[in-house]
């Protein structure tokens, strides 16, 4: 089977190639693994079958593989899943609802699933206008010093999402003004092959650049660094962005914890988290070493989320210190950025 931590995989059996590659890409973005694809016919033809943690079976008709089934039971002890329907067409409210039925069967076999964003999820996303200028209800206050875009950030706040996450982090970027003095860096557990859309989503954004991380870059003022999904990537000792030779650990890339762990390690208390929507508890475990360097973890307010389970697990570990709305974690973002701004000069005045 497979080793721990490892996502588990599943074999998909059908007389339809259309069918099998509809059922590869939602396993996928369930967080399943591919296992095998295939023909009856080609299963048929194993005396030992690949591995799988489960078979999912969808046939036009099962009277034309009479084998099949006893064939399978003989050569795995896995779970089978006969008589699944077939897949309508994507983008369509049947296909949402067939996508749903699926992941209930999965998750009575395999357990909780992280799902992810569908290409089609993030392409309808990715057409919605950002928030007008206009129409902005955060303006900077004027005791904070704008910051230059590209400005080298001393300060950074991690935004950490999965399923769900695009729209949140989209609506809190669109709550900002412009000139705050910080860099934000964005890890959104996303495959790999839909990192463009993603880029769509946020890179027309008004007053915050996206980026995607690359070696030898610095986290800067007016972007939004986004994090790879293959690789980890960390700092170097001066502070520069670099791609490490291993992938992520755990099953999801990137893995927020150790975004997190990794990148305050160097930033130490300049470091801050936002755990926006998402399935699991990714970003738990460094949660508390993050707070211990004084630093403010917030998470997105459950009833707001369209999954809530991640920001839950965080606030379970009893170190955030706000929870809001996308909207009201940018003016809380802008108030305190304003805060600390007062502070620093009533002391400089106090000084002189």
């Amino acid at each position: 089977m497979t080793t721990d931590g490892e996502r588990p995989a599943v074999a998909i059996v059908s007389d339809d190639v259309l069918q099998r590659h509809r059922l590869q890409e939602t396993t996928g973005r369930f967080g399943l693994r591919p296992g095998f694809s295939g023909s009856p016919e080609r299963v048929q033809g194993y005396e030992a079958l690949p591995e799988a943690n489960l078979w999912l079976i969808t046939l036009e008709d099962e009277a034309d593989h009479p084998q099949l089934f006893d064939h399978l039971l003989d050569h795995t002890d896995a779970p089978i899943l006969f008589g699944i329907d077939p897949a309508p067409r994507p983008g369509s409210r049947d296909f949402v609802r067939w996508e749903r039925r699926l992941l209930e069967k999965l998750e009575k076999q395999l357990g909780p699933l992280e799902q992810t964003e569908s290409g089609e999820d993030l392409a309808e996303l990715a057409e919605q206008p950002s928030l007008p200028t206009s129409g902005m209800d955060v303006e900077l206050p004027t005791w904070i010093i704008p910051a230059q875009p590209g400005q080298q950030a001393e300060e950074i706040w991690i935004l950490g999402a999965s399923l769900g996450g695009p729209a949140a982090v989209k609506c809190f970027l669109d709550h900002l003004p412009p000139g705050l003095p910080v860099g934000f860096v964005y890890a959104q557990h996303i495959d790999g092959n839909f990192t463009d859309v993603l880029a769509r989503v946020l890179g027309r954004h008004a007053h915050y650049r996206l980026q995607r991380a690359q070696e030898g870059m610095r986290i800067a003022c007016g972007r939004v660094t986004v994090i790879p999904v293959d690789k980890e990537w960390g700092l170097t000792a001066d502070g520069a962005l670099t791609e490490k030779d291993r992938p992520w650990p755990g099953p999801y890339g990137p893995s927020i914890d150790q975004v997190l762990l990794n990148f305050g390690d160097h930033f130490r208390g300049r470091c801050h988290a936002i755990l926006f929507s998402g399935m699991g508890n990714d970003g738990a475990v460094a949660a508390p070493m993050l707070r211990a360097f004084g630093s403010q973890i917030w998470v997105q307010a459950s009833d707001t989320c369209a999954n809530s389970a991640m920001p839950e697990a965080v606030a379970g570990t009893g170190c955030t210190s706000y929870s809001g709305s996308p909207q009201e974690l940018a003016r809380a973002l802008v108030r305190t950025l304003a805060d600390a701004a007062l502070v620093k000069q009533t002391t400089s005045q106090d000084v002189t």
